[in-house]
């Protein structure tokens, strides 16, 4: 396994809650961005903390960005030492890295929700992903973001265009180049604790969805349910409703 970085972190919500979530942010994005997740555990009595994961926002850079090495450095994070978190709450890349790891350690985690998880990258998917973060590059003015994203509240406008400054360019790249096989469909199958996929809408943008969603939920931990009318990213695209069906599943 490679060798793990020490991962910077925000928080929300009392830090002496018996209740500790993790946040992991998607590709190109930064912790701050899970802020809607954090602000809804912290009023649900939780204490939420989200990281950066290595080269994007704050976290140091490295020159491995293997799903293997996001994965290592999200196992060395705890709540404490050697203390499980209650759940992760994954988006995307994150959704990827953290499904490896609970895998590989069920002790790491009590429960999994991952929002629209990049289990596998389809030949299309991989090049919308290129596209997407390649757009998010050429222009991260509040402008470009604004315009992109009419209906995102102003801190997700604010966030995405900060997260685009603070990323490393070449790590995002080396994110697509260093996993040709873009592939965690078995350790999805090897997952052991509660999981729930929120995913997006397919009409929309989905890259969880179709028969990549049908061999996943075979696991009989894994359940799933969509967002109507979000895409990718359906916390920023339909936040009320994500938020809504993410106090559900947590609820259950």
């Amino acid at each position: 396994m490679p060798a793990p970085i020490t991962l910077p972190r925000l928080s929300w919500g009392d830090p002496s809650s018996d209740r500790r979530a993790l946040l992991v942010h998607g590709l190109g994005s930064n912790g701050a961005l899970m802020w809607r997740f954090g602000v809804a555990l912290a009023d649900a009595g939780w204490h939420a903390e989200a990281v950066d994961l290595r080269g994007h926002g704050l976290a140091p850079r490295a020159l491995d960005y293997s799903i293997a090495a996001y994965a290592a450095d999200l196992s060395a994070t705890r709540p404490s030492e050697g203390m499980t978190w209650d759940l992760v709450v994954a988006h995307s890349l994150g959704g990827a890295a953290t499904t490896a790891v609970a895998a590989s350690d069920p002790g790491w985690t009590r429960r999994l929700i991952l929002i629209d998880p990049a289990i596998q990258l389809a030949p299309r998917d991989r090049s919308m992903v290129r596209t997407s973060q390649e757009r998010s590059f050429a222009d991260s003015t509040l402008a470009a973001v604004r315009a992109e994203h009419p209906h995102w509240h102003e801190h997700d406008v604010e966030l995405k265009a900060l997260s685009a400054e603070q990323a490393s360019r070449w790590a995002v790249a080396q994110t697509i180049v260093q996993n040709p096989e873009w592939d965690e469909r078995d350790a999805a199958a090897r997952l052991t604790v509660p999981t729930h996929v929120i995913g997006s809408d397919p009409e929309v943008y989905s890259i969880f969805t179709g028969a990549l969603a049908e061999q996943v939920l075979a696991n009989p931990v894994i359940a799933m349910s969509v967002v109507p009318g979000a895409g990718h990213s359906p916390h920023r695209d339909k936040p009320e409703a994500t938020i809504t069906e993410f106090l559900r599943v947590i609820a259950g």
